[in-house]
């Protein structure tokens, strides 16, 4: 293969004729031979980053990636764009690793990509030595046990590139706080990195974040507002999972559940027809990693609270990767902080150390979900990046215009109603002594006339009915956001009690600031100004209709997800311009050479005219 320019690659096998931000700069300094330290938001283009230097002719790249289905993706689409690449992982089957093993020694393959456990088993580095140009690391951020998903075969990297001084290394990731950079930078032992840290708000993504009281009805709701779209559920347990696809499927949501508790057949055809378009919906548990690379999901609902605000980020952002507006909607309830606390703190050989870092992530995502502040300024603050602001000295922050709080559809209380209210809230608990739980002292606020409270002879006291007249959904979010700043605390065991902290007497005492908001029902809610793409109307809407039919069923032929033969957003271009030719078409965004060549005919075809469906049938598999 010639040797081209970065430039020139990136037009020749991608169609594209700008760059990302920091894209051009990381490939510049792999092929310079520098290492590199490169954090991006999901959908930033990260791959690119590796991908493109193996275009260029840097040799051999070796992409040590955690995720096995997201490592075949990556290779079938590298292949797509006229790459050779391929995968050594446990799941690849003998055919397979023999082709690898052939273009390895032959030196004709672009990209290996290694899960980290077969390249510690060792071996393959003596084979792939005289041909390697780049180490990459994706996924970095599992090298840091301060991170979110910390893997110990990460820390075993390091001492094998030191046998490799002249091969430079690039380490990625979408999450990593700038305590989790400094760590990948030690640990992958990066020497004098070029450090590309993007700024990690997603504008085209829409935040919302509520209180979850039912969970069934209320990611129902979310999904009807998506009809016919992608979209993904996470939950937190594999029961939690398996409900939640029944009562799918029983209000006709096209869903199949993913969890460990599945057989890898299983799980395997729930992505693949998840990936592939013959499915809307999967659900999925938090704690299961999924290689899901579709770029056309248009919404990520986390049924349940996530582990840390990394994990929502990483989670959340498998929406809208192709930069289109998409929906991030949390359903938060505080017990969720409880079971991940509960359940992390089981694990075998756990450190002190591990456990402050998991206890300060659960409090850190409790934040996010509870404050009545823009979302997209909580997120880039956490990563240590200000939300952008006006250029005028002591101006506010800009109205993201993309969030439940500054959509209006989550509201702050005044400061001093909040502070009675608190006050009202911590006084119930204080006054039953800490030993009932939030169900009990939402009703005693109330006023109920439950059984229990009467037998407790709770109705004398003072804080019963204080809160009478208030919804029990705004009691139940204020309990928790109260938890969640540490003025509340639960106790652990099975039947979770609530207790008056320091600070909540504080607050008491009106020494201790609190902030508590609550869901504004609207008739009609407040438009985000992240709206829809515009697809096209009229004639050109039949012909987008025809050119998305053909690349199903193209996809279908080819056993390839739609989204690998052309994004949206180019058949948006095609039904809009109406290439006649293949230069036109090659003119359109996101056309390279290979998609060209390869596709170019059958689309060109519908687009003077022709049956999808015939022209599909003439397509040679």
């Amino acid at each position: 293969m010639n040797k081209l320019s970065p430039q020139q690659a990136l037009e020749k096998y991608w169609g594209y004729r700008s760059f990302r931000p920091l894209q051009q700069q990381a490939v510049e300094a792999v092929l310079a031979g520098h290492d590199a330290l490169v954090v991006m938001p999901t959908g930033g283009g990260k791959s690119l980053c590796y991908q493109l230097p193996a275009a260029c002719g840097i040799g051999l790249v070796l992409v040590v990636s955690p995720l096995i289905a997201l490592m075949d993706d990556q290779v079938a689409a590298a292949n797509e764009i006229g790459l050779k690449a391929g995968a050594l992982h446990s799941q690849a089957g003998e055919v397979e690793r023999r082709r690898v093993f052939a273009e390895l020694n032959r030196g004709a393959l672009h990209l290996l990509y290694v899960s980290p456990e077969r390249l510690v088993a060792g071996g393959l580095l003596d084979i792939i030595r005289p041909h390697l140009g780049l180490f990459a690391v994706d996924e970095a951020h599992c090298v840091s046990h301060w991170g979110h998903e910390f893997r110990p075969e990460y820390r075993q990297l390091g001492p094998l590139f030191a046998g490799f001084d002249g091969v430079p290394r690039v380490a990625l990731t979408a999450t990593a706080t700038p305590q989790v950079q400094k760590d990948i930078i030690a640990q992958l032992g990066l020497r004098k990195p070029v450090e590309l840290i993007g700024h990690p708000d997603r504008p085209n993504l829409i935040y919302r974040s509520f209180p979850r009281y039912d969970q069934g009805h209320q990611v129902l709701e979310a999904i009807r507002q998506h009809r016919g779209e992608g979209g993904i559920v996470y939950a937190q347990t594999r029961k939690e999972v398996d409900r939640l696809v029944k009562t799918l499927a029983r209000a006709g949501v096209s869903c199949a559940p993913y969890h460990a508790g599945l057989s890898a057949l299983q799980r395997a055809k729930a992505q693949d027809d998840f990936v592939h378009e013959r499915l809307d919906v999967i659900v999925a548990t938090i704690a299961f990693g999924m290689g899901i690379d579709r770029s056309n999901v248009r919404y990520v609902i986390h049924a349940n609270t996530p582990r840390s605000i990394e994990h929502y980020q990483q989670e959340s952002g498998r929406a809208g990767r192709d930069g289109e507006p998409a929906d991030c909607i949390l359903f938060f309830s505080v017990g969720d902080l409880v079971t991940h606390k509960m359940l992390s703190f089981r694990e075998e050989g756990i450190s002190p150390q591990r456990r402050r870092v998991i206890e300060r992530q659960l409090s850190e995502i409790g934040r996010y979900a509870i404050s009545p502040v823009c979302r997209h300024r909580l997120l880039s603050e956490h990563f240590g990046k200000p939300y952008p602001v006006e250029t005028q000295p002591g101006a506010r922050a800009i109205d993201c215009g993309a969030c439940d709080v500054c959509l209006g559809e989550t509201e702050a209380l005044p400061t001093e109603e909040a502070r009675l209210t608190a006050q009202k809230i911590i006084s119930a608990v204080y006054r039953t002594e800490g030993r009932f739980g939030a169900v009990y002292v939402t009703k005693l606020l109330l006023g109920s006339s439950d059984e229990r409270i009467m037998a407790n002879s709770h109705d004398s006291l003072k804080v019963f009915g204080l809160l009478k007249g208030t919804p029990e959904k705004a009691v139940r979010a204020w309990i928790d956001q109260l938890i969640v700043q540490g003025h509340l605390a639960v106790t652990d065991g099975e039947y979770p009690l609530l207790r008056v902290t320091q600070s909540g007497l504080d607050v008491c005492k009106g020494t201790e600031t609190v902030r508590l908001g609550h869901p504004v029902i609207r008739s009609a809610k407040k438009k985000s100004r992240k709206a829809a793409a515009e697809l096209p109307t009229g004639p050109e809407e039949t012909l987008f209709a025809n050119l998305r039919r053909l690349r199903l069923l193209l996809a279908r032929k080819l056993s390839l997800p739609p989204y690998m033969i052309f994004a949206d957003s180019v058949l948006v271009s095609m039904s809009v311009l109406k290439p006649a030719d293949a230069a036109a078409l090659r003119e359109i965004k996101g056309v390279g050479d290979n998609k060209r060549d390869r596709y170019g005919k059958a689309f060109l075809a519908v687009i003077a005219g022709a049956d999808p469906e015939s022209i599909a049938d003439e397509f040679p598999s």
